[in-house]
């Protein structure tokens, strides 16, 4: 039983904005990983360029994030959740890869197209992605890769419990058009970034002025 006093632990998730289909694509971590693993590489100017160029950046870094999920249909199976009962956790290992699969539909659309002889067909677009971790962190991606490890199946064979290790790239207004929600979404981060980012100046001269009270 969790205390009155234990804190609501927020739920990390990706989010899949698509208004064909705007619910396939939420992802509410089951558990959030206790680990994540970010990298970034700046955006600097070429060494060939001129030495007084040197310090300068030509956009924010790139960054990417890697953490892994756990999925795990225990707790349904024990509480008879039918849709656990029937599929185990398949639907949440799908909504997950529906991020890097093409429409179903598109695809069909595209395939009759090209059988009409059209020249020119409209390539498939993955959906607008948001990595959700807390209020202070939302920020637009494109998910590289996924790699699922499944660990236990019922006995149709569906997956009862799994691993996803992910790796986002995070997109900035360098990756995307200025008119993208995606643009404004990471200048709302790195703004907040820089406000937190003058919070711990003001921690640090605090710490500095206390020792040199000492």
């Amino acid at each position: 039983m969790m205390l009155s006093s234990t804190p609501r632990l927020i739920k990390g998730a990706l989010i899949g904005l698509d208004p064909f289909n705007p619910l396939a694509s939420v992802v509410v971590f089951q558990y959030n990983p206790e680990s994540m693993s970010r990298r970034l590489e700046p955006r600097a100017v070429s060494g060939d360029a001129d030495r007084s160029e040197a310090m300068r950046l030509t956009g924010p870094p790139k960054e990417t994030i890697t953490l892994t999920v756990e999925v795990d249909a225990t707790d349904q199976l024990e509480t008879q959740n039918p849709i656990a009962v029937a599929c185990g956790v398949y639907p949440a290992l799908s909504a997950l890869e529906m991020m890097v699969y093409p429409k179903s539909a598109l695809v069909i659309a595209n395939t009759i197209l090209a059988a009409l002889g059209t020249v020119e067909l409209l390539p498939a677009e993955a959906p607008f992605t948001l990595f959700v971790w807390g209020p202070q962190r939302v920020v637009p991606v494109r998910v590289a890769s996924i790699s699922i490890t499944e660990e236990a199946y019922d006995p149709l064979l569906n997956p009862i419990r799994a691993k996803v290790e992910l790796s986002l790239t995070v997109l900035s207004y360098n990756d995307l058009t200025l008119t993208s929600p995606g643009s404004f979404v990471f200048m709302a981060h790195q703004v907040l970034k820089e406000t937190m980012a003058m919070l711990n100046v003001v921690n640090s001269a605090q710490n500095i002025a206390q020792g040199l009270k000492l």
